[in-house]
Parts: structure tokens; C-alpha cells; sequence
């Protein structure tokens, strides 16, 4: 906890020096946005379980620099302990730092991720995305966990928006797979002594954007994860609250930008 606190300290005097610097030049930014979703899927994970998560997120940024803090409220908590009974937790709060720069259609980001977890250990992510602005708008993202569980995780995703009849409403559809190569030895394959390295989680995803308003938009989503192999299957298998390995989700998101 004291490292995220020290992290969130640095975010706040990352965007404060952002927002002092040519402040005539550009104009600092801000948003906040509120989901509410039949399941918390992360990476292929259920981390949820038959309760619905609210996801509340608030970013700053300017001049290339951006700073996000979101957070998990599970509904009804499922702790694996059937002598407790579940309850509505807070058990997750994330801290985004972040400076991108476009490069004409190419957009290089470097990010640091701090995972505060209720009942296991903290983690912490370095990060380097590439995404280019042509159609489908690939994106490439290269995850590395620095703090206890060292592994690289490599996601390739790609997107298009088609406009609808309403002026800035469109439907949003989205695709990625993933790579994990675990360099943990307490990270392996089920029943093995092997080191977790495999194609990993699949994701498909359509949403509509609702601008209501100038400020204000809708975003209700429907999602399906799976996993990209047998090893990849076993695993989230293991893992999860239903003993399932693919995930039909959604929500709606509402979002607020000035």
C-alpha cells in the first residue's frame, strides 16, 4: 500500500508539472465514467462470481501524459470460503501512468501499472503499446510484471467503428488474442512443473456509442472471452468460480469528458 500511495504521489505531480507547462499550447483533459457488468473478466479470468461488478474510472491528461485510477466493486463478493457469507467488496483499485506520442499514423505509448489487491499480494506492470491509425486500428501491447510474478503478457488487438444514423453513435466492434510466457516457477501448467507459456485468452466484443448530450455517452457492450489453447483451457478452468473457461459478459458504461 505504501507504494501505491507513493505511485498515486507521483501521478499527481506528473500531471500538476503537465498541466503548469505551455498551458496556452494545450488544453489539459479530463474524464469519468461509471460500468455496471454481469462479470469481472480479466485476461480470460472470471474473477467474479453470478454477482454484478461496478467499475468506476476517472483519467487526467495532458501534453502526451495521462493518469487513470479505476476501481472493482463486486456486489456480492464470493471469498471461496463457504463459512463466510458473501458481501459487497471493494477489492481492487488500479493506477494508470502513462505518456504516448504519435509519430504520423503510429502511436507509441510506455505505462506503468500498479494493481492494489484485497487478500493477495500487489502487482506491478511496465508496459509498451504500438497501435496505428489504418483500418482496423491494430494495436500491439507488451505487458511486463515487475513485482512478484515476473511473466510477459503480449496482446494484439484490433477494432472498427461503424457510424450509425445519430449523429457521433456508432457501433464499436472489437478483437484481440494474447500471448502469456510466464518466468515464475510458481506460475505452471496444470499438473506440471512446466513454466506457463502459451497462447492465452481470446476476446470479441460489440458496443453502441450513445452521445447524449456534449458531454455525456452511453456505451451498453456485450463481450465473449475463450481461451487460445488446450494448456490455456485447463488453466482458466482451474481458476474460476464456475470451473467454465469461456465467458459471454456485459454492462453498460456511462461516461462524462471535459
Amino acid at each position: 500500500m505504501k507504494r501505491f500511495c507513493v505511485a498515486i504521489l507521483l501521478g499527481i505531480m506528473i500531471a500538476s508539472f503537465s498541466a503548469s507547462y505551455s498551458a496556452a499550447e494545450e488544453k489539459p483533459t479530463a474524464s469519468a465514467s461509471m460500468g455496471a457488468f454481469s462479470k469481472y473478466i480479466w485476461r480470460g479470468y472470471e474473477l467474479s462470481n453470478d454477482s454484478v461488478v461496478i467499475q468506476p474510472s476517472l483519467t487526467v491528461g495532458y501534453s502526451g501524459f495521462t493518469m487513470n485510477l479505476w476501481g472493482n466493486l463486486d456486489t456480492d463478493f464470493d471469498d471461496r470460503d463457504p463459512a463466510t457469507p458473501d458481501k459487497k467488496e471493494w477489492n481492487e483499485t488500479d493506477l494508470t501512468l502513462e505518456y504516448a506520442r504519435k509519430f504520423g499514423p503510429a502511436r507509441v505509448g510506455v505505462g506503468y501499472i500498479y494493481y492494489a489487491l484485497d487478500g493477495v499480494d500487489d502487482s506491478e506492470e511496465l508496459y509498451l503499446s504500438t497501435g496505428f491509425d489504418v483500418f482496423l486500428a491494430p494495436t500491439l501491447t507488451v505487458y511486463r510484471e515487475i513485482s512478484h510474478a515476473p511473466q510477459w503478457y503480449v496482446k494484439l488487438a484490433i477494432g472498427h467503428s461503424f457510424e450509425l444514423g445519430k449523429e457521433g453513435m456508432s457501433l464499436d466492434l472489437a478483437a484481440s488474442v494474447s500471448y502469456n510466457h510466464s518466468d515464475d516457477d510458481a506460475f505452471t501448467k496444470e499438473n506440471s512443473t512446466e513454466k506457463y507459456r502459451c497462447f492465452h485468452d481470446g476476446n470479441l466484443s460489440a458496443g453502441l456509442k450513445i452521445p447524449v448530450g456534449k458531454y455525456l455517452v452511453v456505451n451498453p457492450v456485450l463481450a465473449y472471452s475463450f481461451p487460445l489453447s488446450d494448456t490455456a483451457k485447463e488453466h482458466i478452468e482451474a481458476t474460476s468460480y464456475s470451473g467454465d473457461s469461456d465467458f459471454l459478459y456485459g454492462g453498460v458504461n456511462v461516461s462524462l469528458s471535459f
